[in-house]
């Protein structure tokens, strides 16, 4: 499993400036049973030492996980620790009942038959206050699949993380499919760079039968996952100032670029 950098907020950028979104901060090798529910905690500490969140940068990180991490327990745990969530929530039985106080539904023009409304049974579960957001979808049996989605982010919150104007605030349709979309945006980054690296590193094609032997091809793995972003990175910035870089400055600006984020 791995950790990559939450979206943040507003202006709030001092972690874009050591971590992009396509890094990998952490990745962990845990045995096959294990479900996101009891990996979160360990994932999220690591993270956290490793991106160095002193006591005020968690509440201006934004936890983004799905059911696995939706638990009333570990949703509660990462409100103690002062974080936004936006995750969605573990018990698909308890969904079905929240989505009954939906009192008006919208459509979700991005995907068919998809609609969206506020939960309005009150809740004592969470140790913060957050909003609910009940989600359903047409199956193939023609049943309603029912989801909920938690979120401690206000409505303009929500639009600021997905690039929308601050002025929809009062557009009740606009907050709940902003609200949507970023639980939808979890998926981008982060499932696309394990397809990429299952391709391009063949990382599936290195298994070892010890666990120990596991974990060092998977940090191998992390490794030059990482050299590929930052390498791309460095590409795609203007060349170094030769006032400043001596002659050939071209693999010395990437090797610096290594040295510095690794």
């Amino acid at each position: 499993m791995r950790f990559c950098p939450a979206q943040l907020i507003n202006d709030i950028l001092e972690l874009v400036g050591q971590f992009h979104y396509h890094e990998i901060v952490v990745d962990q090798l845990f045995n096959g049973t294990t479900y996101l529910r009891t990996a979160l905690r360990p994932l999220i500490t690591a993270a956290e030492q490793i991106v160095d969140l002193d006591e005020s940068k968690p509440a201006r990180t934004i936890v983004r996980v799905d059911a696995g991490g939706g638990s009333v327990g570990e949703i509660n745990w990462l409100l103690a620790q002062g974080y936004p969530v936006h995750a969605k929530d573990y018990s698909g039985q308890r969904a079905q009942k929240l989505a009954l106080s939906v009192t008006s539904g919208v459509d979700d023009p991005r995907i068919e038959g998809r609609q969206v409304g506020w939960v309005t049974a009150p809740t004592s579960a969470y140790v913060r206050e957050v909003r609910r957001i009940a989600v359903r979808c047409r199956k193939k049996n023609g049943q309603w699949g029912v989801g909920v989605l938690i979120s401690t982010l206000s409505p303009v919150e929500v639009l600021v993380v997905t690039g929308q104007s601050q002025a929809k605030v009062t557009d009740d349709a606009a907050v709940l499919l902003a609200y949507v979309s970023f639980y939808d945006a979890r998926g981008g980054g982060g499932e696309t760079a394990i397809k990429d690296d299952k391709q391009g590193l063949g990382i599936t094609k290195r298994n070892k039968k010890r666990f120990e032997a596991q974990q060092m091809v998977m940090l191998l793995n992390m490794l030059a996952h990482n050299l590929l972003v930052w390498a791309r990175l460095a590409g795609a910035r203007p060349a170094p100032d030769p006032a400043v870089w001596p002659a050939a400055p071209g693999a010395r600006y990437l090797a610096y670029q290594w040295v510095c984020r690794a």
